[in-house]
């Protein structure tokens, strides 16, 4: 998603991506989410200190190794993941807004195809 669409919503790119990654897949470690993001651990820590500023993370310790901690979306995370989506969607609407119902479907076949 670009900066544009999600100024109104007031997250970067990388909280968007880790916000979306903590929606579909739940609470998870900070070494998890680094994984997923496929960035260094250091800057899922800058990631996650800014969700956190914002209240829409928590961190919480986790029962199963004292020494590790989880990152859980908090209600005003869940909210802001629907409004990501929400954004996604109008945007990829003004995007593909010039191709007819049988480009997109040509399209959407040839991404599934590419898509590993």
């Amino acid at each position: 998603m670009t900066h544009e669409t999600l100024e109104p919503i007031g997250i970067t790119p990388g909280q968007s991506r880790a916000v979306a990654v903590l929606m579909r897949h739940g609470v998870m470690r900070l070494s998890e989410l680094s994984d997923h993001l496929r960035i260094a651990p250091r800057s899922t820590t800058e990631v996650v200190d800014g969700l956190q500023e914002r209240g829409l993370v928590e961190r919480r310790p986790d029962p199963a190794d004292r020494r590790a901690t989880l990152v859980v979306l908090t209600d005003a995370g869940q909210a802001t993941a629907e409004a990501i989506r929400a954004a996604r969607h109008a945007e990829a609407e003004r995007f593909f807004a010039g191709l007819d119902a049988e480009d997109r479907e040509t399209l959407g076949r040839i991404l599934r195809t590419l898509r590993p």
